[in-house]
This record gives structure tokens, C-alpha cells and sequence, in this order.
């Protein structure tokens, strides 16, 4: 039977790409979503494209139950997951520190750390069944470095990484690998449309010249999932474009 991958977020942007990447690389996947339409048509479009089983999933963020359900459900299918990878996250955009209300400050928390966790749980008990797994976070670089008006997020994101480790040591001794990786701007569709006005962060000029597509962030954590990275643990890999390693931007003159 082929392995197995359960994806947050799986059916947009780099969500998409990395169900196509572990599709292509001959995985069953399960795709998870807030719109059980998307998450289905993903599923559907997998298996038409690579040949592989795939099942879309409507999930309710921050529900443990429903998380259980997920889960149950793909065990019934005969499968155990191999990976998770959690991508799905509330962005928390334009959240101002002194007006933000409260609610929506925690929702972003409780998605981004309390949710993930959940997922987490699950899925290590599966894994534990098959004797070894794959748990990677897809983080961001935001989790180091503050922007504006992102309180929560930047909170979440850096909160996360503790999570990632901490899972990571105490998930080690039934051979499950957590890691995690960290994004920078990414050619999304928010990017395209210039959502936020994005295009215009200064997280764009990079020592590359260029920003992260959906086939870097797939690669990355492709690499982790897979057995490729087998002895590696608790780590990051940062797809940046080099940002990260500035004191400040370079920007072209024609700018």
C-alpha cells in the first residue's frame, strides 16, 4: 500500500503544490480544508492527475472532535498516516495592537498552535502504529522577525516553533520526526493581487532577487516528510530568498 499524507490547507496556493508534490511522488492524500467543495475537487483533481487515492475533508478549525473524526475517517480507508503537514493558518492580518479585540487575537492563536497541536495528536497515534512518522510545520520567517499590524500572527508562528520542538523530543522515541519550515514572501495568490500591498513589503528584495514559488515551499517539505531527511529532527529550513540573513533590503534604483 502506498504511504500516506494528511495536508491542512491542502487545496490553494502552496497547500496545492505540496498535495501535488507528494502526489506525484506516488503518496495517498488526504486534504483538508474549510470548504469540503475545495477539498473534494482537490482530491478528485489528485487522483485524475497522478493515480493516486486521495479524499478531501471539511475540517472546523479548533475542534477536537472533528479532528478525531478526521482521522478515524482515514483509518477506515485501511491507511495510517505517514505525514502531516500543517499548513493551514489564520493570517491574523491588520490586527492593531491597541484595537484588536480579543477574540480575534486568540482565534489566530488557537488555529495556528492549539489546532495544530490537535492534528498533531492524532496523527502521531497513527504513526505510532506504523513505527515511525513525519510531522512538518509550515512555519514562516515571520516567526524571527516582527511586521507591522501582525501581532497575533508573529505570536502564533514563534509559539509554533516551540511546538515543533517540543514534539520533536518527545515524539523522537517512537522514531517520529517533527521539523519545520520557514517561508518568506511567497508568489501566492494574495501576492498577485497584491492583497495588503504586499508586493510592496520590503520582504520582496531579497539577495536572490526573487521570492519563493509554491514548487520551493513543496520541495522543502517534501524533504522532510519523506525518509530523505530520516535522521533530522527538530529542525528548520528557511526558503526565503536569503531575507532573513539582511540587516536591511537592497533596493534596485528602477524601484
Amino acid at each position: 500500500m502506498n504511504k500516506c499524507v494528511f495536508i491542512s490547507g491542502g487545496t490553494a496556493n502552496s497547500g496545492l503544490g505540496i498535495s501535488e508534490k507528494f502526489a506525484s511522488e506516488g503518496y495517498d492524500v488526504f486534504v483538508g480544508s474549510r470548504e469540503l467543495d475545495k477539498s473534494q475537487q482537490t482530491a478528485e483533481y489528485l487522483t485524475q492527475k497522478y493515480g493516486v487515492f486521495a479524499r478531501g475533508y471539511a475540517t472546523k478549525v479548533f475542534d477536537e472532535e472533528d479532528v478525531k473524526r478526521v482521522f478515524a475517517d482515514i483509518a477506515s480507508t485501511g491507511r495510517l498516516v505517514d505525514c502531516l503537514v500543517l499548513c493551514a493558518a489564520n493570517l491574523g492580518i491588520r490586527q492593531e495592537f491597541l484595537t484588536v479585540p480579543m477574540e480575534e487575537f486568540m482565534d489566530v492563536i488557537n488555529t495556528n498552535i492549539g489546532w495544530n497541536f490537535m492534528l498533531c495528536r492524532e496523527a502521531a497515534k497513527q504513526m505510532m502504529q506504523k513505527g515511525k512518522g513525519s510531522i512538518v510545520f509550515i512555519n514562516s520567517n515571520t516567526s524571527y522577525r516582527a511586521i507591522p499590524d501582525r501581532i497575533s500572527y508573529v505570536a502564533s508562528k514563534s509559539g509554533a516553533l516551540g511546538l515543533m520542538r517540543a514534539l520533536a523530543f518527545d515524539l523522537g522515541k517512537y522514531n517520529i520526526r517533527v521539523n519545520a519550515v520557514l517561508p518568506g514572501m511567497i508568489k501566492t495568490d494574495r501576492w498577485q493581487n497584491n492583497y495588503n500591498n504586499c508586493r510592496n513589503a520590503l520582504s520582496n528584495y531579497t539577495p536572490l532577487g526573487d521570492i519563493a514559488d509554491f514548487e520551493d515551499i513543496a520541495n522543502a517539505t517534501y524533504y522532510f516528510g519523506s525518509d530523505l531527511s530520516k535522521n533530522t529532527t527538530g529542525a528548520e529550513l528557511t526558503v526565503d530568498g536569503g531575507n532573513m540573513i539582511q540587516l536591511y533590503p537592497i533596493i534596485p534604483e528602477n524601484k
